[in-house]
């Protein structure tokens, strides 16, 4: 039996809650599958920060590096600034494991309740070049608290980093609608954005069952609230592709049930699978916290590790309990963590007695017994 080895850092806040309950759904995911899950736990993220003065130890990456995932839950806290957090954690682990691809599903889940007046059915994957782009280290400030202080921040794109995001994107929407989106700002942004259209549109030619439609990210932002049904996929430069997966996530019901992955799609190194919530600290500690975002999160590991039947019972288990009306508070449901936590467990195993793994037959299939 294979052995996967998964780093857990559970982080921040509700971090702190949502990962062991996908955890919990895990293992026993992992017992009816007869999958070997090995998980280690580190305790980095803010508290660590106020120890020891940084987000994790200088050798981090290199024990990260001996494991096949990682599983984080949240970082962020009041007490410290977002640049230490995100530029001491997350971030270094995105690009020292060449994870260049940020995959953000976002799908209209029953049970959850959108605020969109129309009940078409939302199921786009969006593609974000996680590595470069406007989140670049190239920048600077001078002249610090005089009048005429300046700060530099530089926008990078490279021919590898656009078109191996383009490549990941179209070969997605190749294996599923054909339609392909890119969002660029190049009626404005004069350099890099005519640039990021140029290669985004040379690499889709390779993808002859693929359309492409470049479109103005202003545009579609509206589109995305208007018409978000009439997407597919959609590839996108790191910073639009981290607002426009968030606004999806917001026009299907709530931002609690967004998961993502951030992949090495060689597998040269381990690639990250976390929720988009973040660390939610107004709500740290009260049982509220939303794990539907972990769990799918895990789902997605699942995937990515091969065992895609696995990630589907996953999958299809919390999709039932939210169908029942079992979600927690923030879509709309009675459930406090810990209850929807309970429900997911009671659904996988209703799920295996009835046989699930069939693909496509369990949809409907009740969260209790």
């Amino acid at each position: 039996m294979t052995i996967h080895k998964i780093a857990v850092i559970a982080g921040d806040g509700i971090g702190k809650e949502v990962v062991p309950a996908a955890l919990e759904c895990l293992e026993r995911i992992a017992q009816l599958h007869s999958l070997n899950l090995e998980f280690t736990d580190f305790d980095w993220g803010s508290d660590y920060y106020g120890r020891h003065g940084r987000m994790m130890p200088a050798d981090g990456l290199e024990q990260l590096a001996k494991h096949d995932a990682i599983f984080l839950g949240a970082v962020g806290s009041p007490d410290v600034p977002d640049a230490e957090s995100l530029w001491g954690l997350l971030i270094p682990i995105r690009r020292e494991f060449q994870q260049y691809i940020n995959l953000r599903p976002v799908k209209t889940l029953d049970g959850v309740k959108s605020p969109l007046a129309s009940k078409e059915p939302i199921d786009i994957l969006i593609v974000r070049e996680n590595n470069e782009g406007e989140y670049s280290e190239v920048g600077g400030r001078m002249y610090r608290g005089l009048p005429h202080e300046t700060a530099v921040q530089e926008t990078v794109f490279t021919r590898l980093g656009v078109s191996r995001a383009a490549h990941f994107a179209a070969s997605l929407a190749s294996s599923r609608k054909g339609r392909l989106t890119s969002a660029t700002k190049s009626n404005g942004i004069i350099h890099t954005m005519p640039f990021w259209d140029e290669v985004v549109e040379e690499t889709t030619r390779l993808y002859p069952d693929v359309t492409l439609t470049s479109e103005l990210v202003d545009a579609l932002a509206a589109h995305l609230v208007l018409k978000p049904w009439t997407f597919d996929v959609i590839v996108a430069s790191n910073l639009f592709g981290d607002i426009l997966s968030d606004l999806g996530s917001s026009v299907t019901g709530s931002i609690g049930v967004a998961p993502s992955a951030n992949l090495n799609p060689e597998g040269d190194f381990p690639s990250l699978f976390e929720p988009v919530h973040g660390s939610a600290p107004d709500i740290a500690g009260k049982g509220l916290a939303n794990p539907v975002g972990q769990m799918w999160s895990g789902a997605m590991m699942l995937e990515h590790l091969g065992h895609p039947e696995a990630a589907e019972h996953l999958q299809l288990a919390f999709e039932c309990v939210l169908r029942e009306g079992l979600g927690t508070r923030d879509v709309g449901g009675p459930s406090s963590t810990s209850e929807f936590t309970a429900a997911v467990l009671a659904a996988i195993d209703v799920l295996d007695a009835v046989g699930a793994g069939v693909a496509g037959k369990l949809a409907a299939a009740p969260a209790s017994a």
